[in-house]
């Protein structure tokens, strides 16, 4: 049985302005820093046992500071990615808002393949696989992963049973935690976009 603690990412000066995906230079906000303190502060008392993150800067600024707190070493993990955006990638959602793909893309995600880019199906896939993978390298462990917003959602939509279309119906937050317990019965989903105490997962609650 692997406890998984699906972190987003604390908030950036584009986040909620553009779509900038899997740009680079784009760092913390003042918010997001504080945002991953207590994010960080939180996971304390659950004692992870393993740590894992996005490659992508917000992400790995994050997950440094759940490290330190922890005393964890955080690995990169590529399929942990924000999804491939192609050439919509840096486009504010203003202008995107009047593309037909992305009103295509909020009736019907999973018939979308962003230009250039992957389809919402290859993201999903590529993070469950991922967080099998991890879940299967730490059969017992309480295991952080930092991630971005949409691949949590895939990922929470896939372990709960729902189709890929439905995913946004789920939220998360920056700085959230989600859980998943992963288990040979079949995956639960703990808790969802949750920001208050997380000691009740901690070895000695469990």
């Amino acid at each position: 049985m692997t406890l998984l603690l699906l972190v987003r990412h604390g908030t950036t000066d584009l986040t909620g302005k553009r779509l900038y995906g899997r740009s680079p230079g784009v760092h913390l906000s003042e918010d997001g820093r504080r945002q991953a303190e207590a994010v960080a502060r939180r996971l304390t008392p659950v004692r992870p046992t393993a740590l894992y993150t996005s490659p992508i800067d917000r992400c790995t600024e994050t997950a440094a500071a759940i490290a330190e707190a922890c005393g964890l070493q955080a690995v990169r993990v590529p399929d942990l990615a924000e999804i491939d955006y192609g050439r919509f990638t840096g486009r504010s959602f203003a202008s995107l808002a009047r593309t037909r793909l992305w009103r295509r893309l909020h009736r019907v995600p999973s018939g979308v393949r962003f230009p250039d880019g992957e389809t919402l199906n290859e993201a999903q896939a590529r993070m469950v696989s991922a967080l099998e993978a991890i879940a299967g390298r730490h059969p017992r462990g309480r295991v952080a992963v930092v991630s971005h917003a949409d691949p949590i959602c895939m990922a929470l939509a896939h372990y709960a049973g729902l189709h890929i279309d439905l995913f946004m119906r789920l939220q998360v937050s920056p700085g959230s935690v989600s859980a998943v317990r992963v288990e040979d019965a079949g995956p639960k989903v703990l808790m969802v976009n949750d920001t208050g105490s997380l000691a009740h997962f901690g070895p000695s609650r469990r």
